[in-house]
């Protein structure tokens, strides 16, 4: 089953709402909390993963775990149609941890992490000289309250 042939349903959110929290919560934990049998589970997570839906599971981290980084928000401006080229080369730097679209001004916003502030240099020069990048507007990250 294709992702675009497959809505969750609200079951299949709240799934997906504990696993955001507690992404190695067993299929007898997801049961018990849940109210459903394990196999209901088992097989509502097993077409998540088939269809797309979920593409994985993560490790979230303490936000000092990473406090020797360098961390900034790339707001960046696209010209005419090539915002899917773009975003194609955006998504090919290792650097850029997240990408979003957006409305406004801004076209696109790239959250990126690097180790050293030349890094940081090399890696704002890159997406400035992607075609397609008309603006871009940068901010480090200094904190997280």
């Amino acid at each position: 089953m294709a992702a675009a042939d497959y809505t969750p349903d609200s079951l299949d959110r709240r799934i997906i709402a504990h696993l955001r929290t507690d992404g190695r919560a067993s299929l007898s934990t997801l049961s018990d909390t849940l109210g459903v049998a394990r196999g209901t589970v088992q097989k509502r997570l097993e077409r998540l993963l088939e269809t797309g839906t979920v593409m994985g599971f993560t490790v979230r981290v303490r936000q000092d775990y990473e406090h020797d980084t360098v961390q900034a928000v790339m707001m960046i401006e696209v010209t005419g149609k090539s915002t899917t080229q773009v975003i194609r080369k955006l998504k090919g730097l290792p650097e850029i941890y997240a990408l979003h679209t957006t409305n406004g001004n801004w076209d696109l916003v790239a959250n990126i992490r690097v180790a050293s502030l030349p890094d940081f240099d090399r890696v704002l020069r890159e997406v400035r000289m992607i075609d397609g990048v008309a603006n871009s507007e940068t901010s480090l990250l200094l904190s997280s309250v």
